[in-house]
C-alpha cells in the first residue's frame, strides 16, 4: 500500500507537482481531509482558515518552484492578505493586513500554498500556547499536555500531519521548544537571515522567523527559499545567505561541543539519554566529541527577560485604542481610553511583560536593569565565540523537561520561563539553533536535542541533524528522504 500523500515530505510533494503527478489542490486537501478532519478539533492548531481561500491559493500556486504545491501553515503574527492577522489577541481581533510578510511572499513565489494561520501565545509571549485568546493548542502525542510555545499551533499541525512544513517565530525558543515538545524539527536561523518585515514585533533584537518540518531536508528546502536580503527590513543581512544544499553530506571530521555542565542538574533523565544517544549517533557518523563549558542557563534567563520585556513594552505601546487595536467603548477621556482599551485587549501574560519592561526602562532603573542586561548579552556572545573556536557546533538539550500538562505551569510564570533556559542564549547571541527529534519515551512522549552553531552555521547544523536522523538508535527515517515519519496515536 502506498504512503498517503499527507505523510509525504515537502520535497516529495513539490517534485510530484512539478512532474504533473499531483496537483496543488490534491496536496492541500490531503492534509485537511485526512488528519485535519481527524485531529484539528481536539488539537486546535489552526485559528484562521477557510476552504475558499485555500482553493484560491492552490489555483494561483506555481507548479514550477522549489515548493510547488506544498501546503504551509504560518503563525498568526505573520501578515497575510488572505487571512486575518490577530497575534491571537483581542487587541487585533478581525484585523486584516494590507500586505504579505516578506517570508510569506517568498513562500508564494516558490509555489507554496498558505492554508491558514496557526495558534500561538498572545503576541508570542509564552511557552505553552495557553495564552491565546482562542484557547490552548494541545499536544498531538498526548492531548492532556501542552504543545509548547509560543509557536505551538504550527508545531502541532506539522506533527499530526496537517502540513509538512510551517513557519513560526522564535524570540527566546518559541520555535525550538514547541518543536521538541511535538517531535518535529524546528530551526531558528541566524538573526537577520529571514526577513522580519511583516512579522508583528515582540522583541525586535531577538525575533527571528523559523521553520518547522518533519524532515531535515525539508528544513533546508524552506530555508533556501526564504533566506536572503530584504530591503524592507533594516536588520536583514545584505550578504548572500549560506548554501544549505549539502544538508545530506555527512559530518565526518566535524567537532561537536559537549557542554555537560549545562545539564548536570535539572534535566529529566529521558532527555539526558536522548543527548547520549545523539552524541553516539554523531560519533558513528564520524564526528568528534569535544568537552566545552558555557555559562549556566539561569544567567541568560535573567538577561533575556529584561531585554525582551523592555522591547515588548516599547513595541506594544502602539496598541492604545487610538492608532491601532481594540478601542474600549464609552471612555470618558483619553487616559481612560488608553487604560480600558489595553486592559480589555491584552491578556494577563502580555500585561505582565509590559509592566516588567516599562519598569526596567523607567528613569532611575534603566542602567541598573536594561543596560546591565545588555552588557551580560555581550558576555554571552563572547562565551559562544570561545566555544565555537573549539568546535563546529554544540549539542545540548532543547528543553529541561518533557511536555508538561495543560494548566500545570500557567499560574507559575517563573517555572514557565525556565522552559526556555537552553534556548534563549541563541537569541541573545543571534546564532542559529535547530531542535532535532530523538524518538519517544516509553510513555509515548517526544524527546529532542538542540544543535547550536556560529553565525551562518545552518549548513553544519542541518548536516548534523541529518546524521542523527539516519544514524541514531531511535532514527525516525531510513536514508530515503521521501518516506513517511512516525505518527502519534490519538490519545
Amino acid at each position: 500500500m502506498s504512503t498517503p500523500l499527507f505523510k509525504r515530505s515537502a520535497a516529495w510533494i513539490a517534485a510530484q507537482v512539478r512532474a504533473g503527478a499531483v496537483t496543488p489542490t490534491e496536496a492541500v486537501d490531503a492534509g485537511w481531509d485526512g488528519p485535519g478532519a481527524h485531529w484539528e478539533h481536539d488539537v486546535h492548531a489552526v485559528v484562521h482558515t477557510d476552504r475558499e481561500a485555500r482553493q484560491s491559493g492552490a489555483d494561483a500556486a506555481s507548479t514550477k518552484g522549489p515548493l510547488a504545491g506544498v501546503p504551509v501553515l504560518v503563525k498568526d503574527n505573520l501578515c497575510t492578505v488572505d487571512y486575518p492577522t490577530t497575534c491571537c489577541s483581542r487587541v487585533l481581533a478581525g484585523w486584516h493586513a494590507p500586505y504579505d510578510a516578506t517570508v510569506v511572499a517568498r513562500l508564494r513565489e516558490a509555489g507554496a500554498v498558505i492554508v491558514g494561520k496557526a495558534n500561538m501565545d498572545e503576541f508570542a509571549m509564552g511557552s505553552s500556547t495557553e495564552f491565546s485568546c482562542y484557547g490552548p493548542t494541545r499536544n498531538p502525542w498526548d492531548l492532556s499536555r501542552v504543545s509548547g510555545g509560543s509557536s505551538g499551533g504550527a508545531a502541532a499541525a506539522v506533527a499530526y500531519g496537517l502540513v509538512p512544513v510551517a513557519l513560526g517565530s522564535d524570540t527566546g525558543g518559541s520555535v525550538r521548544q514547541p518543536a521538541a515538545f511535538c517531535g518535529v524539527y524546528g530551526l531558528k536561523p541566524t538573526y537577520g537571515r529571514l526577513s522580519r518585515y511583516g512579522l508583528v514585533a515582540f522583541g525586535s533584537s531577538l525575533d527571528q522567523v523559523g521553520v518547522f518540518a518533519r524532515h531535515a531536508g525539508d528544513v533546508a528546502l524552506v530555508y533556501a527559499a526564504l533566506a536572503g536580503h530584504d530591503p524592507y527590513d533594516a536588520t536583514s543581512r545584505p550578504d548572500p545567505a549560506p548554501d544549505v544544499s549539502g544538508w545530506d553530506t555527512g559530518v565526518a571530521g566535524l567537532r561537536f561541543g559537549w557542554p555537560a555542565n549545562l545539564w548536570a542538574h535539572g534535566v529529566e533523565p529521558a532527555l539526558v539519554d536522548a543527548l547520549e544517544r545523539s552524541a553516539a549517533a554523531l560519533e558513528r557518523a564520524g564526528a568528534v566529541r569535544v568537552p566545552v563549558e558555557l555559562l549556566p542557563g539561569e544567567a541568560a534567563v535573567a538577561a533575556y527577560y529584561l531585554v525582551a520585556t523592555a522591547e515588548a513594552s516599547s513595541n506594544l505601546a502602539r496598541f492604545d485604542g487610538v492608532r491601532y487595536g481594540h478601542r474600549a467603548a464609552r471612555a470618558a477621556d483619553v487616559k481612560s481610553l488608553y487604560v480600558r482599551s489595553r486592559s480589555e485587549g491584552f491578556g494577563p501574560e502580555v500585561q505582565r511583560r509590559i509592566l516588567l519592561g516599562t519598569y526596567a526602562l523607567s528613569a532611575g532603573y534603566h542602567d541598573a536593569y536594561y543596560l546591565r542586561a545588555q552588557k551580560a548579552r555581550t558576555r554571552f556572545r563572547a562565551d559562544y565565540a570561545r566555544a565555537f573556536a573549539q568546535c563546529d557546533f554544540l549539542l545540548l538539550p532543547t528543553t529541561p523537561t518533557l511536555p508538561f500538562k495543560v494548566g500545570e505551569k500557567v499560574d507559575d510564570p517563573l517555572a514557565m520561563y525556565l522552559s526556555d533556559v537552553f534556548t534563549i542564549g541563541a537569541n541573545l547571541a543571534g546564532i542559529p539553533g535547530l531542535s532535532v527529534p530523538i524518538g519517544v519515551t516509553a510513555e509515548g512522549l517526544p524527546t529532542a536535542v538542540q544543535l547550536l552553531g556560529p553565525e551562518d552555521g545552518e549548513p553544519v547544523l542541518l548536516r548534523a541533524a541529518r546524521a542523527i536522523e539516519v544514524n541514531g538508535d531511535a532514527a525516525k527515517l531510513p536514508r530515503t528522504h521521501e518516506t513517511e515519519a512516525s505518527w502519534p496515536s490519538k490519545r
